[in-house]
């Protein structure tokens, strides 16, 4: 099993970023895909989720009309376009995969274990 992210780095507030994960090693179309991210001295926390087929997403409170999660399930990959970044998105970011879509409140749910991320990829947002 294998996710590789990749297009982090830094860019001024207001910009744009687009992260990738290529996934190999498992049947990608079946699992719920996450990007997750580590801030500086923070613990790691959900960004967004969604479904094997892409019809359903969730976005963390603190990212809603600036995130889009999207999959391409033929080409086994998860992307994260980030727009109006901010300082406080600096951050490690992190796809990873999910046995299941979590229960209850997506945000109080445990992370996914660290075996399931990727390697990550650092995200700036700097003036």
């Amino acid at each position: 099993v294998q996710l590789v992210e990749s297009g982090g780095g830094m860019v001024q507030p207001g910009g744009s970023l687009r992260l990738s994960c290529a996934a190999s090693g498992f049947t990608f179309s079946d699992v719920v895909m996450t990007w997750v991210r580590q801030a500086p001295g923070k613990g790691p926390e959900w960004v967004s989720l969604i479904n094997p087929g892409g019809s359903v997403r969730y976005y963390a409170e603190f990212m809603k009309g600036r995130f889009t999660i999207s999959r391409d399930n033929a080409k086994n990959t998860l992307a994260l376009q980030m727009n109006s970044l901010k300082p406080e998105d600096t951050a490690l970011y992190y796809c990873a995969r999910l046995t299941a879509w979590p229960r209850g409140t997506i945000a109080t749910q445990p992370l996914p274990p660290r075996n399931y991320w990727g390697q990550g990829t650092q995200v700036t947002v700097s003036s």
